[in-house]
């Protein structure tokens, strides 16, 4: 029996779904994520994290970039390791790891949605986002850009992957658009998580005092309200 191209589709992307499924079972069984940014976890484990780090540099950082990638391919909430980069890595680093890491797999997700699941999104999201898709199509990087710079007016990042499925986007501009717009909350959020290892090597306990009073910390917040305040602006001349 021959299968028909879109058979095809269906088979891989039930199957893209099964394993998504099934690493994020065996993930959230033996990890939990909380763990991951609690304060007092990542204060006991530093030496260890940072004497790996240094004995296994290249390894270490290869491992994070490819993570990453994975995180996106699996739809995990981007501020996590964002943060994480920014304790192990520094804000500058951690900053080039990150996009670069977010841009790619992002890209690959988008890829993969755009192959074996566009029928099934243009059928959920094209009515409801109609008036969108006309005014991007007319520029499509650079307004989708900006909708990466203003966070997705507030959509999940699932949804900000996905969506220019719908309008049949280039992956070139996809690419070039996702790497430029993620730049600044990558940034803010990255010399957040370095903020809280300069306080881990002050040997200071994370409290409001802490935060209020170390740059470190408080300055990536500060940056992060602007960009909020910005996102909103642009999204009322943008995309009212």
């Amino acid at each position: 029996m021959i299968l028909k191209p879109s058979n095809i589709k269906i088979i891989f992307g039930f199957i893209y779904l099964i394993i998504i499924l099934v690493i994020l079972y065996f993930l959230f069984s033996y990890i939990d994520l909380d763990d991951l940014t609690n304060y007092e976890i990542l204060k006991e484990n530093k030496d260890t994290i940072f004497k790996y780090k240094n004995e296994n540099f290249l390894l270490f950082y290869f491992i994070f970039f490819v993570g990453i990638i994975f995180w996106n391919l699996i739809l995990g909430i981007g501020s996590i390791p964002a943060i994480i980069g920014g304790f192990i890595f520094g804000k500058w680093w951690g900053t080039i790891i990150l996009i670069l890491g977010n841009t790619i797999g992002a890209t690959l997700f988008y890829f993969l949605a755009k192959t074996f699941f566009s029928e099934f999104i243009e059928y959920h999201l094209s009515k409801k986002f109609s008036k969108f898709i006309i005014f991007i199509k007319k520029n499509e990087l650079l307004y989708f850009t900006i909708f990466r710079l203003i966070g997705g007016g507030g959509a999940p990042l699932p949804i900000q992957n996905t969506l220019p499925v719908v309008f049949n986007m280039s992956i070139k501009n996809y690419m070039i658009g996702t790497f430029l717009g993620i730049i600044p909350t990558t940034f803010i959020t990255v010399a957040l998580g370095s903020g809280i290892e300069s306080v881990i090597e002050k040997n200071t306990k994370l409290t409001f005092s802490s935060v209020f009073y170390s740059p470190e910390i408080y300055i990536p917040i500060f940056c992060f309200l602007i960009i909020l305040i910005a996102a909103f602006i642009l999204k009322r001349i943008f995309f009212k």
